[in-house]
């Protein structure tokens, strides 16, 4: 049982992140990976100080559009494309603050990336096999055009560390876990 935090939290809803060209994120998201586009909106611009406040940015920043995706069964993301009044950063690596990546869980490791392979997409290295607590698990990295870090995560038959987890994740070889 675990004690303080949010009340009420249930989980992860979704994840954001900006994209230099909504478009071609868009494609590659929807054509390649698999994912729907839920909606859009956009353009946002202020004259006050909200955007500043709201969301941490220069306040005469524009934030073009944001598209929203469902990718299955795992958390929704949004992503954004900005008109930034201070400039823009590069893309973070994982090693830098704010670094990130996305992982995308395949029932078939190896379909999944001979499949990313045949699209042309830059795969970073070769499946690594886990140890210790993650024994079980396949993964490897890949890069979006745009340089962004994804990854491919399977765990057909779960992971060591889920039999003695106290909260149980939902995972397709455990359909009775609540």
């Amino acid at each position: 049982m675990t004690s303080g935090g949010i009340p009420g939290l249930r989980g992860t809803e979704h994840i954001g992140f900006t994209v230099p060209d909504l478009d071609e994120a868009e494609r590659f998201f929807v054509d390649v990976i698999g994912c729907e586009l839920v909606y859009s909106l956009g353009p946002f611009a202020r004259d006050d100080d909200w955007m500043q406040v709201h969301l941490g940015v220069d306040p005469r920043t524009v934030m073009r559009e944001l598209r929203f995706f469902r990718c299955k069964m795992g958390p929704n993301f949004e992503i954004f494309q900005f008109d930034a009044a201070d400039g823009q950063a590069p893309q973070p690596r994982n090693s830098d603050i704010g670094g990130h990546h996305l992982a995308f869980y395949v029932d078939d490791f190896d379909a999944a990336l001979a499949y990313l392979e045949s699209h042309g997409v830059d795969i970073m290295g070769t499946p690594t096999d886990s140890r210790n607590a993650s024994e079980g698990q396949r993964w490897v990295y890949f890069r979006t055009p745009w340089g962004m870090q994804l990854e491919l995560v399977s765990f057909p038959n779960g992971k060591t560390y889920e039999a003695d987890a106290p909260v149980k994740l939902w995972h397709p070889a455990f359909p009775n876990r609540e």
